[in-house]
């Protein structure tokens, strides 16, 4: 990340790695629901559930990063995120995740960029590192997870992209 500076996000797990979303993308949290299946979804795509009388896509974050699913626990929430497409309305989407660990704030100087090691992770799905005692996490941009690649084009296919 250029031009650090200090940064707020909400921390979740997903299996014993933990990722982040910065704070100003997440609309709200909540416990686990079942969602509407699509029938011929890509496997990430959990189906529709109802925020707030609005329909949202629920997506498998665990899927998306290429782990293998797994059944909800009382641990497990959605989180309800803005993601901008392609489009002037930004998606709003429902990300599963195993639990949620807590809101933050990541001073600049435990910021660093995300290394292209063609490891477990893709380094285009990390937008940074952040550095927590002698542990790290990931830090994700949902756009590069769902926007401006084959996850927007699959959401418009099924009519959901904005």
């Amino acid at each position: 990340m250029s031009g650090a500076q200090d940064i707020q996000v909400v921390v979740f797990g997903l299996g014993e790695e933990e990722f982040a979303l910065p704070v100003t993308t997440v609309r709200e949290i909540l416990d686990h629901r079942n969602a509407y299946r699509v029938p011929h979804a890509p496997d990430w795509f959990l189906g529709l559930t109802d925020v707030r009388g609005d329909s949202v896509p629920m997506v498998d974050l665990r899927v998306r990063l290429g782990l293998s699913p797994v059944e909800s626990t009382l641990t497990t929430r959605v989180l309800v995120v803005d993601v901008a497409g392609a489009g002037a309305k930004p998606l709003s989407l429902g990300m599963v995740v195993d639990r949620v660990l807590d809101v933050a704030t990541f001073p600049a100087g435990s910021i660093e960029g995300a290394p292209d090691l063609g490891g477990r992770w893709r380094s285009d799905q990390i937008e940074a590192i952040l550095r927590r005692g002698s542990g790290f996490v990931a830090l994700l941009d949902p756009t590069r997870l769902f926007g401006a690649d084959g996850a927007e084009v699959a959401l418009a296919d099924l009519g959901m992209a904005a």
